[in-house]
């Protein structure tokens, strides 16, 4: 017998492609993302560093052969000279009256345009315009349009009905500066406790008024705690940018009769006293302050998206 042996068969190899890892997959796509993060950090980090490295030194910039290193120097004077520190306290009582009153305010408002009428639409328009207008247009409009004492709207209301005619900016000066940011921003605050309103569940209001709740409980059991998120964004986003606001201030009292604020301050001292230094140390103050009320300000928006997306 002859035994019969059969060759095995001759596999081909299957090609094999290389999936790209996840790591490169990530860069692949944040690559886009590359030219305007450059952009962002040359733009904004670069000039911060070079603030900061300027805050440490005595820098006039009249006299720049006699700069020299000063440490810490220039934030104690921001801390412990008495116009800087009561420009900070202006600062701060400047942005407390602004983001209460304007939030209280855009609640108002929001209440009235979450209920349905006619004209609504134009209505919410019409309150929107203020937070549209240009900074500077918005104060030289105050200035002029309603302060001026000759030919002012609010002096010629009080002289049609026999009142007095006062000089609004030269006798409530920091309350002429804060009616006018409050006209600005409540459109602001009022866009987003509306969407709050907007977002409050249906069936649960439906539920409260079948079972004999008022609308005031309504608003205070179910209203306030729902919009209490809303409120916390507002209050926080209003303060980043009424803590830098300038245009103002130095539109209407050109930083006079204790309205000067710590931004500017730091224009008077940069631009007036030539003290690059101080004003450098007082501008990374301002930084600071407004990092630290950013860092909330994400926080909250990061509870609200949790929020939804737990209830979707």
């Amino acid at each position: 017998m002859t035994a019969t042996t059969t060759a095995p068969l001759a596999t081909t190899p299957v090609p094999t492609t290389r999936q790209p890892s996840a790591r490169l997959r990530a860069w692949a796509t944040r690559a886009p993302l590359l030219p305007a993060l450059i952009f962002m950090i040359a733009v904004t980090q670069l000039p911060f560093v070079a603030t900061l490295v300027i805050s440490f030194f005595d820098w006039n910039a009249l006299y720049p052969k006699a700069r020299h290193f000063t440490g810490v120097d220039n934030y104690q004077e921001v801390l412990t000279d008495a116009d800087l520190r009561h420009s900070v306290w202006t600062t701060i009582l400047l942005t407390v009256a602004v983001v209460l009153a304007s939030l209280v305010l855009g609640l108002v408002l929001a209440l009235l345009l979450d209920r349905r009428f006619r004209g609504r639409r134009v209505v919410r328009t019409l309150l929107i315009a203020p937070f549209l207008v240009v900074p500077v247009a918005a104060a030289l409009l105050w200035k002029h349009v309603l302060y001026n004492p000759e030919y002012g709207l609010l002096n010629g209301l009080l002289h049609y009905v026999g009142g007095p005619q006062p000089d609004w900016i030269s006798n409530t000066p920091l309350l002429a500066v804060e009616a006018s940011l409050v006209w600005q921003w409540t459109p602001f605050m009022m866009l987003i406790l509306l969407a709050g309103l907007q977002s409050r569940d249906p069936q649960q209001l439906e539920a409260a008024r079948v079972d004999g709740a008022s609308d005031w409980q309504i608003f205070r059991h179910l209203t306030l705690p729902h919009l209490r998120r809303y409120l916390e964004l507002g209050a926080l986003l209003g303060s980043i940018y009424i803590v830098q606001n300038f245009d103002a201030v130095f539109t209407i009292t050109s930083g006079g009769l204790g309205t000067a604020n710590l931004p500017y301050t730091v224009y008077q001292s940069f631009y007036q006293a030539h003290e690059n230094g101080l004003a450098s140390a007082a501008g990374v103050l301002v930084v600071i302050g407004s990092i630290i009320i950013a860092t909330f300000a994400l926080r909250v928006v990061s509870s609200l998206f949790r929020e939804e997306v737990g209830r979707a």
